[in-house]
């Protein structure tokens, strides 16, 4: 079990293959207490094991292909949609098994994931109890239903990060501070970023500063 931990997910995976005694420290629990994913495609593979062992999660990506999901929904041709379609429900699959399986989880980072939303955290919270570190960084889909679940469900939380996520406004941050004064809390540029609105909500916003201006 200690040597398995020094290899990564594909070569614990083809060790396995080797023999049943090695099959058997694979599937083994406690080797799975920190897991990390560098791309959307690595969450479908069958090299890793989620269990009650599992304390740290990381899910981060980069790469130019998932740029594509960060893009506004109405602002997507149907290729971009259906790219973005698969990664969410790939996502979606993962963090409910998550949810289900993996109650002792203690720190989460989510950085890119352009398709995680406010329910997939609550979910986290209400199911992780003990999760103490929940770092978001660049997830369109956050707003502050996510700062209102942490201040509800997130009951062990110390440390919450949720940067250039550009849908997070002020008033949510402070209500966190308000109501979770022990939570260390980080928002690096959030509350600043120029929130997402359809374009026919933009048009009204610009029209009301008019009327006004006639009135």
């Amino acid at each position: 079990l200690h040597l398995f931990s020094f290899l990564d997910k594909n070569s614990r995976k083809s060790l396995a293959k080797t023999c049943h005694k090695f099959l058997e420290v694979f599937q083994d629990p406690l080797l799975w207490s920190l897991l990390n994913f560098h791309s959307p495609a690595e969450l479908k593979k069958d090299n890793f094991l989620l269990g009650p062992a599992l304390k740290y999660l990381s899910i981060c990506w980069y790469s130019e292909r998932v740029k594509v999901c960060n893009i506004e929904d109405w602002l997507k041709n149907n290729f971009q949609k259906d790219f973005c379609n698969r990664h969410e429900k790939t996502v979606n699959d993962f963090l409910l098994g998550v949810c289900n399986r993996c109650p002792n989880l203690l720190s989460l980072t989510l950085s890119g994931c352009g398709h995680v939303t406010d329910d997939c955290i609550l979910l986290l919270l209400k199911n992780c109890p003990k999760l103490q570190t929940l770092k978001l960084e660049n997830c369109v889909r956050i707003t502050d239903r996510t700062l209102e679940a942490v201040t509800l469900y997130g009951v062990s939380l110390q440390t919450l990060h949720v940067d250039f996520c550009r849908n997070v406004t002020q008033t949510g941050l402070e209500r966190v501070r308000e109501e979770c004064p022990s939570v260390m809390l980080r928002a690096e540029r959030s509350a600043n970023m120029i929130p997402d609105s359809k374009p026919e909500r933009k048009l009204m916003l610009e029209k009301a500063p008019r009327k006004l201006v006639q009135l």
